[in-house]
C-alpha cells in the first residue's frame, strides 16, 4: 500500500517531529487493516469528508488524489462534499438546540433544507457514516448520536463506526499539525 498512497505519503513527510504519531496513524487508518468493518469506498469517503471538514487544502488535495488513484468514484466524492456541507449547517444548529438551556428550541422546526440526506447518491449507510465523521469533527453530540443510531439500525458494527471516527480523528489532527506549520512552509517556499 505504500506506493498506493503517494500523495499522502509525501504530505506525511511535511509533518513535524512533534506529530510523528500522526505520521504512523495516517496511513494505518486509511488501510484496510486499519479500518476494520469499512469498505474501501467508505474509508475514502470518510477521509474526504474529514479533510473537507478540517479545512486544510494540501491535506484535501492529497486525500482526493490518492482516493481517486484507489478507484474512488465521482458519486462518493460528491457525497462526501455534500455530507461535509450539510453537517456544517446541521452541526451548528443542532449543537445549539442541544446545549441551550431553553428546551423550547428543541421543539421548534429547524426550517433548514436537508434534501441531500434523503437522496445522497450513494448507499444511505455510506452517507450516514460521512455525516457522522463531519459531526465528530464539528463536535455535535446530538448529530453524532443520531447518525450512530442510524448506522446501528442499518447493521453497521460498532467496530466499523469506530473506524470511521478514527479516520476523522487522525485526518483532523493532521490538518491541525499542517496548519501549525503553515507559516514555516510559506517562508521556506519564498
Amino acid at each position: 500500500m505504500a506506493d498506493a498512497l503517494t500523495n499522502i505519503d509525501a504530505l506525511r513527510e511535511q509533518l513535524p517531529d512533534a506529530a510523528r504519531d500522526l505520521k504512523l496513524n495516517l496511513s494505518t487508518v486509511l488501510g484496510e487493516s486499519g479500518a476494520p468493518g469499512l469498505t474501501a469506498t467508505q474509508r475514502w469517503g470518510a477521509a474526504i469528508t474529514a479533510a473537507i471538514t478540517a479545512r486544510e487544502q494540501s491535506l484535501l488535495d492529497a486525500v482526493l488524489a490518492d482516493a481517486r488513484a484507489q478507484g474512488t468514484d465521482d458519486a462518493t466524492v460528491e457525497a462526501a462534499k455534500a455530507a461535509a456541507a450539510v453537517m456544517a449547517m446541521n452541526n451548528i444548529y443542532y449543537r445549539f438546540t442541544h446545549l441551550v438551556s431553553d428546551e423550547a428550541y428543541r421543539t421548534m422546526p429547524a426550517r433548514l433544507r436537508m434534501n441531500v440526506i434523503g437522496r445522497p447518491g450513494v448507499p444511505t449507510e455510506d452517507f450516514e457514516l460521512y455525516s457522522l465523521v463531519a459531526s465528530a469533527i464539528n463536535g455535535c453530540g446530538a448529530c453524532m448520536d443520531s447518525h450512530a443510531a442510524e448506522l446501528h439500525k442499518r447493521g453497521m458494527s460498532r467496530e466499523a463506526i469506530q473506524s470511521g471516527v478514527r479516520i476523522a480523528a487522525v485526518v483532523h489532527a493532521v490538518a491541525v499539525a499542517l496548519d501549525a506549520e503553515n507559516p514555516l512552509r510559506q517562508r521556506q517556499a519564498a
